[in-house]
């Protein structure tokens, strides 16, 4: 190729992450389930990080997050039931509690010291459980600036997987041009100065009106890799939305929503035609994306002013912890 060629053929660099690549995925929450999947005292088994797990409650209704696979022979614990609140593996019989450790063997041998599952830290939060990749999570999950026990939540699963890993997703929040573009809304300020970011997060205040000229004021942002947050008013009504991923393998993504508004006694049928309204309006935004997400190949390349936001958060991707110690137990 000429050096006149090779000016006129833009550079297109390598994506920022790939989740799944050497065997690492990045240090972050994953929504693993809604929390109406799983009830007190059950379990039900779940892809994730390309591999099994499953999502056991104690009798008391605490949910944590375990490998799927027996540390005895490998059987899958998705086959086993509940004893005495411990599952059972369907092959013999061995027994394991909610902390993952072996509580009996069906022989009757001694537990060896290795006949443990892998616990992940495990939150519950806006309707779903999260597992976070890794042995203790480095940051935590954030609230909405209004009191828990005054909020009326919505949840609810897209029925449709995404063919891209969450942060690709994700990435939607800092490109300002698409908010631009895809979903109308014009900025009083582009906010690239305003951002702020931390190594797990990046928020922002954004300030404009829609295409119906509708003012907007709202806080958005990203935390970890695989988590949308937002808050503000809509015809002076606050409400909050979170649209957590889950990541069942390399470059597949599930993706949830959750809407909280204010609880009005008084009028509890204006609350829940707000909660409905609401959550239509955001699964419409986040959907608007879906068609373009699904058929991307995320490389990017020719950057301009516009991009600012969105090329900072590329590099934080780049610099994301990455580590993968379920692996053997997972998969």
């Amino acid at each position: 190729m000429s050096s006149a060629a090779q000016m006129l053929t833009p550079r297109r660099s390598l994506a920022p992450l790939k989740e799944g690549e050497d065997g690492l995925f990045t240090q972050s929450w994953f929504a693993v389930c809604l929390s109406t999947d799983v009830e007190s005292g059950g379990f039900a088994g779940f892809d994730f990080l390309g591999g099994r797990v499953i999502v056991m409650r104690d009798s008391d209704g605490r949910a944590s997050v375990l490998s799927a696979y027996c540390p005895h022979l490998g059987a899958d614990l998705c086959g086993g039931e509940m004893v005495d609140g411990a599952l059972r593996c369907p092959f013999h019989h061995w027994r394991y509690g909610p902390d993952g450790k072996c509580v009996s063997t069906g022989s009757g041998d001694p537990i060896p010291p290795t006949a443990k599952l892998f616990r992940f830290p495990t939150v519950e939060k806006y309707g779903f459980v999260f597992a976070f990749n890794g042995t203790e999570p480095s940051f935590e999950l954030p609230d909405l600036p209004r009191a828990p026990e005054g909020l009326v939540w919505k949840v609810g699963e897209w029925n449709i997987r995404m063919p891209v890993d969450p942060w690709v997703i994700c990435c939607n929040t800092p490109d300002m041009q698409h908010i631009n573009v895809v979903h109308g809304i014009t900025f009083d300020r582009e906010p690239h100065d305003l951002v702020q970011w931390t190594d797990h997060s990046m928020l922002y205040t954004l300030q404009g009106a829609n295409r119906e000229g509708l003012r907007l004021e709202f806080e958005v942002g990203i935390f970890g890799t695989s988590l949308y947050w937002q808050h503000g008013e809509l015809g002076g009504r606050w409400f909050g939305f979170v649209a957590p991923m889950g990541l069942p393998r390399p470059g597949e993504s599930r993706l949830f929503f959750a809407v909280a508004v204010e609880d009005d006694p008084a009028d509890p049928d204006g609350t829940r035609a707000f909660l409905d309204a609401m959550y239509d309006l955001e699964v419409h935004i986040a959907t608007e994306d879906l068609p373009i997400v699904e058929h991307a190949r995320f490389r990017p390349g020719t950057l301009t002013k516009s991009d600012r936001s969105l090329a900072r958060f590329l590099q934080y991707l780049r610099e994301f912890p990455r580590d993968h110690p379920s692996a053997t137990f997972i998969s």
